[in-house]
């Protein structure tokens, strides 16, 4: 995970009130593959659970691969998105998306066009034949060795504009911002519902944001476990006990934190708020290993880092569980398959809820776990709710996988 220039947040979003909005079944769109049955039934499945109305059902006509190109994602999965929700906005009725099983996780760069294509072979050549020069050099040659790695340098940040790479974006992402005519591809954009933005002018408005969460897995089964253990959790309220992973010990009061550290600290923060709401007991680990098997028994929260793309079979999760690990590429894939990425391997472990990002985010692009936790846990605001006030960036690469309105805390209002 790479460490780029840090947002600084401001720490009033500890004691924040967050807009009162309270999804509501009706104010959902399903967005299911159509050229695959079992992503219509699953959407069918959910929606019958939810009370959702049949007509906010969009199917499309779209790949079932992991990954889709800009072009493709712009016509099989923008453009029918976009003309769906803009017969159903008159009254702003839509806030939410939900995609289903089926519908790709990733969108990856424009096309390069023939020209784009040689510039880029060339570029690739300059790149290699200074690579020889390099090892052909004598140590002593320190003036050469510089000059040929300032070279290296531009040609790598040359090959970088032309490959796009920063034009990557999750799908679930992109389509928060499906009904804004214009904004930058490259990188991210600032999401206005985010806390730590409070007050701040920002080139998107929430007016123009959609919430998106997803509801996939590696198997049919499991996407329906997801479903039903939200409905059934809501009813008693979660239970169980709370596992935090940080890497170090608490920071002094007051000082300054960005990048790792601020992370780092917020799992602290987490964990002494749901300590001072005695929602559940908690183990706090601030050592640089992470749980081991049989250490997380009746996990029902967890948050922590950092094992890349290698989950850690600690935990016996309960029915509802919220999961969320910090790590890059953690959500790449949700198929059936070897690979150990923790949201994957927590779906398929028993968690109804998880958060990660399908490519290299950086750090600072992760949901602040305080303000997750802190907002779930208010019993009023949903999944989906939590995860956007605390997600800085859309039009990037993180996403939520679980029932969007799942409110495992709901019973605290009752009680």
């Amino acid at each position: 995970m790479k460490l780029i220039c840090s947002v600084l947040i401001s720490w009033s979003f500890l004691f924040f009130s967050p807009p009162s909005f309270a999804l509501q079944p009706g104010e959902i769109v399903v967005v299911a593959n159509g050229l695959y049955h079992d992503s219509v039934d699953l959407a069918r499945y959910y929606m019958k659970a939810r009370n959702i109305p049949k007509k906010n059902l969009l199917k499309i006509a779209t790949t079932d691969r992991i990954f889709i190109d800009r072009d493709r994602y712009n016509s099989e999965i923008a453009k029918p998105v976009r003309k769906f929700l803009q017969k159903r906005m008159r009254d702003k009725e839509i806030k939410c998306l939900v995609t289903v099983r089926g519908i790709p996780l990733r969108i990856d760069p424009p096309r390069l066009s023939s020209a784009e294509k040689k510039k880029l072979e060339e570029l690739q050549g300059q790149r290699k034949a200074i690579s020889e020069q390099l090892k052909a050099l004598d140590k002593q040659e320190t003036e050469k060795q510089k000059s040929l790695k300032s070279q290296q340098s531009v040609l790598d940040a040359e090959i970088k504009r032309i490959k796009k790479k920063d034009y990557r974006a999750a799908v679930d992402s992109e389509l928060t911002l499906v009904l804004v005519d214009e904004y930058p591809l490259k990188g991210w954009t600032a999401n206005p519902f985010f806390v730590g933005y409070k007050n701040r002018q920002l080139d998107i408005s929430k007016n123009e944001v959609l919430f998106v969460s997803r509801l996939d897995a590696p198997t049919v089964d499991i996407v329906k476990r997801v479903i039903d253990d939200s409905l059934a959790v809501e009813k008693e309220g979660l239970q169980g006990k709370a596992y935090i992973d940080a890497r170090w010990k608490k920071p002094q009061p007051g000082k300054s934190l960005k990048g790792y550290a601020f992370y780092d600290n917020s799992l602290h923060l987490t964990a002494d708020f749901i300590k001072s709401k005695k929602l559940m007991p908690v183990v706090l680990d601030d050592q640089q290993r992470l749980f081991q098997a049989g250490e997380a028994k009746d996990a029902a929260l967890y948050s922590g880092w950092y094992s890349h793309h290698q989950y850690v079979d600690a935990f016996q999760w309960r029915k509802g569980a919220v999961g969320y690990h910090i790590a890059s590429s953690e959500c790449s894939t949700l198929r059936t398959g070897k690979s150990q990425v923790w949201c994957k391997r927590m779906l398929e472990e028993g968690v109804a809820a998880t958060i990660g990002p399908v490519g290299e985010p950086y750090v600072q692009a992760f949901p602040v776990p305080e303000v997750f936790f802190r907002v779930l846990a208010d019993g009023y605001y949903s999944l989906a709710e939590a995860y956007f006030l605390s997600v800085p960036f859309l039009s990037w690469q993180m996403i939520l996988v679980g029932d969007p309105l799942y409110t495992p805390f709901a019973n605290r209002l009752v009680n």
